[in-house]
């Protein structure tokens, strides 16, 4: 077992964290990644597919770690398809690795392949969910606060219209305007839909849909992908969603202020995210869910996303590149992850990670 007990050793321990991930990243001399151990003559082509929850911070890692002298003959290669599409191309043996937000189940785990070994499943980096809205035409409504109930009633689709009585009541000092409220939701399989609606299951006595990678949604606007959604939103007046945090960041739409379990009225941030994680425990496959934290000063829809990888491949030279492609992203790569907006993984999970792999693989 092991646990994020790094995070939050204080009041500020939000800020502590990320500031302790940009500080070890600011001084590597003594800790930095070496390139992995291949033929520089040889070409190694990795290929992955999966969640858009992770996507910008995958691809930005990609860029660096293959932008160095000693990594020019690696190429690596993502496709943002969703945790679905992502886990049921790594099951079939498709590419060299899967990305998704939403933990391997039992029964997808007795599907995986023989011959690659056993399934892997690597913590990358946490992150929170928003409610993105566009209510962008009308003055003074950014942060507007949603309290359980309200949100609760927005994805059963019992709120529609933005000056409902129950979002008035959360907003007395704004003038909400009377226009339609449209719900936005994922039309894929998504990793991002499962820590949403995990978090819905846990909080809405009326939500009927239960939770997973794909719902029966009651009502809404279906979408592909984070970039999906939040483009619906950015062009929809009226329009609210989930979506990861960094999506919204990109795109400059406006968030809500969730009410959390302990009936606090919480801003999202990475820093307010990451007090959601104080004391989990971490099980051995590293599959970590949060429905909804006992944290009173925590952001309430937050989640993991990991990497899926087989633990043989019949290119050793792919086994060695992948081995260190994850460990550099975890060691070198939390100032970018802090950047964009994500949680990077603490050093004591990190030190599990990497000797699962040097293990594993």
């Amino acid at each position: 077992m092991g646990k994020f007990k790094s995070l939050i050793p204080s009041a500020l321990g939000g800020l502590l964290f990320l500031s302790a991930g940009l500080t070890a990243c600011g001084d590597k001399s003594t800790s930095s990644v070496s390139a992995p151990s291949v033929d520089p003559n040889q070409i190694v082509m990795l290929k992955g597919s999966g969640a858009t929850f992770p996507a910008p911070l995958y691809q930005k890692w990609i860029q660096e770690y293959s932008s160095t002298d000693d990594k020019k003959n690696i190429r690596i290669s993502y496709d943002s398809v969703g945790s679905g599409a992502g886990v049921k191309n790594f099951l079939a043996g498709e590419g060299d690795f899967g990305a998704t937000d939403a933990p391997l189940k039992n029964e997808e785990r007795q599907k995986f392949p023989e011959n690659r070994g056993k399934p892997l499943q690597i913590p990358m980096t946490g992150g929170l969910l928003v409610f993105a809205y566009n209510l962008a035409n009308y003055e003074g409504l950014d942060n507007i606060r949603l309290s359980r109930n309200t949100y609760c009633g927005i994805v059963t689709g019992k709120i529609t219209k933005w000056n409902d009585p129950a979002i008035v009541a959360d907003n007395p000092d704004v003038r909400l305007p009377d226009i339609p409220l449209l719900f936005v939701h994922r039309s894929d399989g998504s990793g991002t839909t499962f820590i949403f609606t995990s978090h819905i299951e846990a909080v809405c006595p009326d939500w009927k849909a239960g939770s997973g990678k794909e719902v029966e949604w009651p009502i809404g606007i279906p979408a592909p992908g984070n970039e999906g959604v939040s483009t619906q939103i950015q062009q929809t007046a009226g329009a609210i969603g989930y979506i990861e945090y960094s999506y919204s960041k990109d795109k400059n739409l406006q968030t809500a202020v969730l009410e959390n379990k302990s009936g606090n009225f919480i801003k999202p941030s990475p820093e307010n995210a990451s007090k959601a994680f104080v004391g989990q425990t971490v099980p051995d496959d590293f599959a970590l869910v949060i429905p909804d934290t006992e944290s009173p000063d925590a952001y309430p829809i937050v989640g993991l996303t990991w990497l899926l990888l087989y633990t043989n491949y019949d290119d050793p030279s792919k086994a060695e590149v992948v081995k260190n492609f994850v460990q550099w992203s975890l060691v070198e790569g939390d100032e970018s992850a802090s950047t964009l907006g994500y949680l990077p993984i603490p050093d004591d999970l990190q030190e599990k990670v990497i000797t699962t792999l040097n293990q594993s693989l």
